[in-house]
């Protein structure tokens, strides 16, 4: 005797009380539509205006001069000006940022999702200090490394003091965004693995890691994009507004490009201005060039599980 197959219905359209339903529906949907699609033209239109003024205004500035010279406080000198020396600075910082805040990142990363028991008190509160972290304003670990790293510590005002202030500035991003791609892996990996006879770091190391690197790396950059645009930590910890010199160590002076343009806008004269716009160009180019490159990555090499 066989079994009557129940089908799914579906409720009549013609019905009085779903097209009562659908009358009431349809007019909030359409607002919300229109609200949330203003906002983006709002939104893309303050950006495309700030974008095109600084394009404009910084049009005869963009070219080698601009990464090839020095700022000058001459003015009879604006025309061949640049920011090399704030550029300079800006590589140095960064590359500091990315030897100390990745490798601790990912090995913190690692910890907390492959090996942390979360039932310990001190693992929950390492991760609620992180989750805490991610949020503090950036102005904050400024005045940190101002009162520890730079005075008591005694390195100074130097681009080692600014590279570990915004390592831990971008720590818990890099953290975050390193457990994520971890957890993203298939335990499935993991099982086969420890099947075969691996070991626990022999499973991580080998399986979990390659398979989490589009994801780690994706974090890694946009990181470090965050950490090239902030000028708030650099002004507490006293970077030099105005400097005719490259960095050549560790316990060196130094400026960077938001530092330089914040000089540049602060001056009244037209020159500053345009020096000004061509610098926000030329540190526009650069977080976008990481941002590509992150995309790059992740699209690249991205597995679909």
């Amino acid at each position: 005797m066989s079994t009557p197959t129940l089908t799914p219905t579906r409720p009549d359209p013609s019905a009085p009380g779903a097209a009562l339903t659908q009358r009431r529906s349809r007019p909030g949907e359409l607002a919300f539509r229109v609200a949330m699609q203003s906002c983006l033209a709002v939104a893309f239109g303050v950006l495309a205006s700030l974008l095109g003024w600084v394009l404009i205004k910084g049009w005869n500035r963009l070219d080698s001069r601009l990464w090839t010279e020095m700022p000058t406080g001459l003015t009879s000198r604006l025309d061949t000006a640049g920011v090399q020396s704030a550029l300079v600075g800006t590589v140095w910082i960064i590359s500091l940022v990315a030897v100390i805040c990745l490798p601790i990142g990912v090995l913190s990363a690692i910890y907390l999702e492959e090996y942390a028991n979360n039932t310990r008190w001190y693992n929950r509160l390492l991760e609620l200090n992180i989750q805490n972290l991610a949020g503090v304003p950036s102005i904050i670990f400024g005045i940190l490394g101002l009162g520890i790293i730079a005075r008591t510590l005694g390195l100074g005002f130097t681009v080692i003091t600014a590279a570990i202030v915004l390592s831990l500035l971008v720590l818990p991003v890099v953290i975050i965004a390193s457990r994520e791609a971890i957890r993203a892996v298939p335990q499935s990996i993991r099982q086969a693995s420890y099947a075969l006879g691996a070991t626990k770091w022999q499973t991580v190391s080998r399986q979990v890691l390659p398979s989490a690197v589009p994801g780690i790396a994706t974090g890694s950059i946009l990181a470090l994009s965050r950490a090239i645009g902030e000028a708030a930590p650099l002004l507490v910890l006293g970077a030099v507004t105005f400097i005719t010199f490259n960095p050549d160590g560790l316990d060196s002076a130094y400026t960077a490009l938001p530092i330089q343009i914040f000089t540049f806008i602060a001056r009244s004269q037209s020159e500053y201005t345009e020096l000004a716009a061509g610098a926000i160009v030329l540190l526009l180019t650069i977080v976008l060039a990481m941002n590509s490159i992150a995309i790059f990555v992740r699209n690249r090499f991205e597995k679909r599980w």
